[in-house]
């Protein structure tokens, strides 16, 4: 039986709901009465239903295509403007007693190198990683009590938030580990994270034990409902995505959103970040193997429709993806993308040799976080590193409340232009500062509140003639 506000996993991600979805979304794709009514819902940027968004994703008129992506553009500048948040990886260890037949740490992988992070080779990464610029990293691991217990994650997360080097400091730790205790994320928002991100690969039952035969993540009741436990210890922002190409986009988009809404009936708030990883070569794994990939017109039509359907949620691409896929979902909805990343373990210090491979996927856009930024300024966007949302109290409802309002632009807007000309002053050669600067007056001219306005110029002369920095709003 379907219950959005159940929790338990297999009522809230209903198969059977999620199969009549798809059948009604497949004799309605071509209903155009249908289709018009719920563009015109979709206009009010209020978000759309699981069902809704099916019947929209398997419409095949060009014509309604077009609109769907003309409302994903909008309501993505009218909820997070041109800013995108700069962010990247931090991969502490690969150990993983997990039997996942898609990623290369699984346990039978005797190909790949294990390795573990001590806290001064950390010390040494996050060093490298605050010299790029990065101020918000997202720390990765495998599962392994043993080698990874929650202990060791806590330790790193301290030993990130203490080191100061020159202007450099990491504001922000987010945290994608195992599905764990009620105990443990409170002990994980004690440490002062960000957001807790997990992915759920699939959310079909049959295809995820089958993916998982071995290994605690073989649970799919235990691993669904983790964002739950997550929310009830007291995390505000929770993180999730689904690996695509494991199951049918079908399924797996119906899935997200049902989970989406689970967590907005339960909770009073929805997913503060959706991740769109697509399943990518890597040591041991061939993505041929999986008979689900999806082409890049469906991808690009998957993020139009999740940034539709969940207006206010941030989503978030990675380094998985090609230049020329990232720039043109960044039109669509993403508003956070990873730069300058590595996926094996450490990696930022010194380039890891070919034989010590320990990555986990192959990184598609290896250009180096200055590139990226340079490109996102020529594009029109504006690179942020801004966390101050974290340190201001403004995380879970408090956070959608003003995004919802529009009145988020006052606080985001001035915020992102601060942290790049922050990086500007920092890390940027003179081509970076003279776009920057272009940029930051022109952007400045936008600031929708005179007074916000005001103090957000000032701020940032402040900065580059007293040499203040961390100003936020």
């Amino acid at each position: 039986m379907y219950k959005v506000d159940s929790r338990v996993a297999e009522e809230f991600i209903n198969h059977d709901e999620i199969m009549d979805t798809i059948a009604f979304a497949e004799e309605n794709k071509n209903n155009r009465e249908v289709l018009e009514k719920i563009l015109e819902k979709a206009k009010k940027e209020k978000g759309l239903s699981h069902r809704e968004a099916a019947v929209l994703l398997l419409s095949e008129d060009d014509a309604i295509q077009d609109e769907i992506y003309k409302l994903a553009k909008k309501i993505k500048e009218d909820h997070y403007g041109n800013r995108i948040v700069l962010f990247a990886p931090l991969y502490l260890s690969n150990y993983c007693i997990n039997g996942c037949t898609y990623c290369p740490y699984h346990s039978k992988n005797k190909n790949i190198r294990r390795k573990k992070l001590t806290q001064e080779e950390i010390k040494k990464e996050v060093i490298a990683l605050q010299d790029m610029g990065h101020k918000r990293l997202a720390i990765e691991l495998g599962e392994d009590p043993v080698n990874n217990p929650i202990e060791y994650v806590l330790d790193s997360i301290k030993t990130i938030y203490s080191i100061k080097h020159k202007n450099g400091q990491i504001r922000r730790v987010n945290v994608n580990i195992a599905a764990t205790t009620v105990e443990n994320y409170k002990k994980l928002k004690d440490a002062g994270i960000g957001t807790y991100i997990l992915f759920q690969e699939t959310y079909n039952k049959k295809s995820y034990e089958e993916l998982h035969p071995t290994g605690p993540k073989h649970n799919y009741d235990y691993h669904t409902e983790a964002m739950d436990r997550a929310m009830e210890a007291g995390i505000d922002d929770v993180g999730m995505g689904v690996l695509f190409g494991l199951e049918t986009y079908k399924y797996e988009l119906v899935g997200l959103l049902m989970h989406a809404e689970h967590l907005e009936a339960t909770f009073g708030v929805g997913p503060h970040t959706i991740s769109v990883p697509r399943i990518q070569p890597a040591d041991d794994i061939d993505p041929h193997e999986f008979k689900n990939q999806l082409s890049d017109d469906i991808f690009e039509k998957i993020v139009a429709l999740i940034r539709v359907s969940v207006p206010y949620t941030g989503m978030i691409i990675s380094t998985r993806e090609s230049k020329r896929v990232r720039e043109r979902v960044l039109q669509l909805g993403v508003s956070q993308i990873s730069g300058g990343s590595k996926t094996s373990v450490g990696g930022y210090v010194e380039e890891e040799k070919e034989e010590d491979n320990s990555q986990q996927f192959d990184v598609s856009d290896n250009r180096t976080l200055e590139e990226v930024i340079d490109w996102l300024i020529e594009l029109g966007y504006i690179p942020s590193f801004c966390t101050a949302c974290y340190r201001a109290g403004r995380t879970g409802d408090r956070f959608m409340k003003l995004c919802k309002s529009g009145q988020i632009l006052n606080c985001c807007q001035p915020n992102a232009l601060m942290t790049l000309k922050e990086y500007m002053l920092d890390y940027g050669n003179e081509r970076t500062k003279g776009l920057s600067e272009k940029l930051i007056e022109e952007e400045l001219k936008k600031i929708p509140n005179e007074v916000v306005k005001k103090r957000a110029t000032e701020y940032i002369n402040e900065m580059e003639t007293v040499g203040k920095r961390d100003f936020r709003f």
